[in-house]
């Protein structure tokens, strides 16, 4: 007796035990349908912290449904998140390159049309609607994200030096041989990864000599070549930096670059808007950085402005999660996120079709830039990278050869132009 109470006791806490787990799997299990969880592919690996953030505060509001989001190196994200889409294990939510980088992912099949779904769609400009729509009219992004592109200085540098802020290319040249006279690394760049040389400094320096958006265009409608004396001129001028770059450039890489800049080891970084907070990451005070937008050709002439339309948010069209996804999708076209995301991530510059306030005085500088300037785009996003070989990665490797010793500025421009006239017919 005595031994059988303590035993009966047991018997009878282990059923209670097994009968409890069990009730509390069963309930863990219908708890974790009732939240469904997206994810959200980017390639802003400097992001996840503040992407985070705001995917939180989606959640205060629809408590159903978590996002988790995976950031990937730009470099190898469409191999990565195209193999996942098509093997039926992709994201749900995917931030998507404009023109012909995102609508490859449309073109094979991947991305929801999104024309019926976005409330305000139709009140976005046309300029950043056309970068995610068909000429049939099928919207399969929602315009998101821009990016403009200019140069970075530590104002104390330019103090030591007596330097001005440079509004034209010849002040600009003034100002980095007094720099390099003094000893200083003058321009933190590197040539190991080659789309830095193609999207933020010949597209957003050389724009000012090829003739901006008005090239462009003409480059797309085969009224002019990359072989033209304009094309030539930038492609000269671009090279001339080289003598301004770190030694050993050849090897160094963009996070390098912008870490040299940020730890103060370098007077000028030639960047995109998105570095500010990538710069406080890196622990630069950035009170002691200012910005000045590409120089022009010579004073007197507008600014050609490279104010990038960057990135959308598409939704994959075999998502497991579709409903919660494009539920997701119509909150990123509201104002309360847009919101979130330029105050988060300043130097990311909304589409939305209403004016939001920004908070950070370099991206504000860099906003009213365009405000007076004559916007273009990247040169090689729009038809010129539809196929292959893409105008895009044609670009890359023409202008990290020439800073390589491969190509001459006139050389490089006729690799590019030789390689797309096999394909690309206006």
């Amino acid at each position: 007796m005595i031994n059988f109470i303590p035993r009966t006791f047991l018997f009878i806490l282990l059923l209670f035990s097994l009968a409890v787990g069990f009730f509390m799997g069963f309930t863990g299990c219908e708890e974790e349908k009732d939240t469904i969880e997206l994810t959200f592919a980017s390639w802003r690996i400097d992001d996840a912290d503040e992407m985070n953030f705001i995917n939180e505060q989606f959640s205060q509001i629809r408590p159903d449904i978590s996002v988790r989001f995976e950031a990937y190196d730009p470099v190898i994200y469409d191999s990565i998140i195209k193999k996942n889409l098509a093997e039926d294990r992709g994201a749900d939510i995917i931030f998507l390159w404009s023109y012909d980088k995102g609508r490859t992912y449309y073109d094979s099949g991947y991305l929801y049309d999104l024309t019926e779904t976005i409330p305000n769609l139709s009140s976005y400009a046309a300029i950043a609607l056309r970068a995610w729509t068909t000429v049939e009219g099928a919207t399969y992004a929602v315009p998101s994200v821009g990016v403009s592109h200019g140069i970075y200085y530590r104002k104390s540098k330019f103090a030591a030096y007596s330097i001005q802020e440079p509004a034209t290319w010849e002040e600009f040249m003034a100002a980095c041989d007094k720099l390099l006279a003094g000893g200083e690394t003058v321009i933190a760049q590197g040539a190991r990864d080659s789309w830095t040389l193609n999207r933020v400094v010949f597209c957003g320096l050389g724009a000012n000599f090829y003739g901006g958006e008005t090239a462009r265009q003409a480059l797309m409608n085969g009224t002019r070549k990359l072989t033209d004396p304009n094309f030539i001129k930038a492609f000269e001028v671009i090279y001339s930096l080289r003598e301004y770059f770190p030694e050993g450039f050849e090897t160094l890489g963009y996070e390098e670059a912008r870490q040299m800049f940020a730890s103060g080891d370098a007077a000028m970084f030639i960047g995109g808007s998105w570095e500010i907070s990538v710069f406080e990451s890196l622990g630069a005070d950035t009170t002691t950085i200012g910005w000045f937008p590409p120089p022009v050709k010579q004073e007197g002439n507008k600014l050609q402005y490279c104010f990038h339309v960057d990135a959308g948010i598409a939704v994959n069209k075999n998502s497991k999660n579709l409903e919660a996804a494009l539920e997701y999708a119509k909150w990123t076209s509201s104002l309360v996120y847009t919101q979130l995301f330029t105050s988060e991530l300043p130097g990311f510059f909304s589409y939305y079709p209403e004016s939001i306030t920004l908070a950070d005085p370099l991206a504000q500088e860099m906003l009213e830039t365009a405000s007076t300037a004559d916007l273009t785009v990247r040169l090689m996003s729009e038809k010129l990278s539809a196929q292959s070989p893409s105008g895009e990665d044609l670009l890359n490797e023409a202008l990290q050869g020439m800073f390589l010793g491969t190509y001459t500025p006139e050389s490089a421009a006729a690799y590019v132009q030789d390689q797309l006239d096999t394909w690309y017919q206006p």
